[in-house]
């Protein structure tokens, strides 16, 4: 299965997301739940760096592993425009989690 998890400050603005593991749903390679997610974490994290020139603090790893930070220090329109950049990557992985439950679970956390 995979665990997708969206980082929440107080204010309810996501401030980053994790992805880990693969959802099991067909072999590696041709499995489809794997690719959307994949698909939508990375443009998103690219989005951010391309487009509204961002440097998000990334961590990745085997296994299936990503985790994407919003950086500290980000003017009132970088963190609008980013939030809707994670808005919509939240769209997308509730269609997916939606249609594929037994495959990915999708959560919310606050932090500080």
């Amino acid at each position: 299965m995979t665990r997708c998890t969206l980082y929440l400050d107080s204010a309810s603005r996501i401030t980053g997301f994790s992805i880990k593991g693969h959802s099991g749903y067909a072999e590696e390679g041709s499995d489809i739940v794997c690719a959307g997610i994949s698909a939508l974490a990375i443009t998103t994290d690219q989005a951010l760096c391309q487009l509204l020139h961002l440097s998000p603090i990334e961590k990745g790893g085997d296994d299936g592993y990503l985790e994407v930070m919003l950086p500290q220090g980000m003017t009132a329109q970088q963190m609008q425009d980013a939030q809707l950049l994670m808005s919509a990557l939240h769209i997308g992985l509730e269609n997916i989690a939606q249609a594929y439950p037994d495959f990915v679970r999708l959560t919310t956390r606050r932090v500080r």
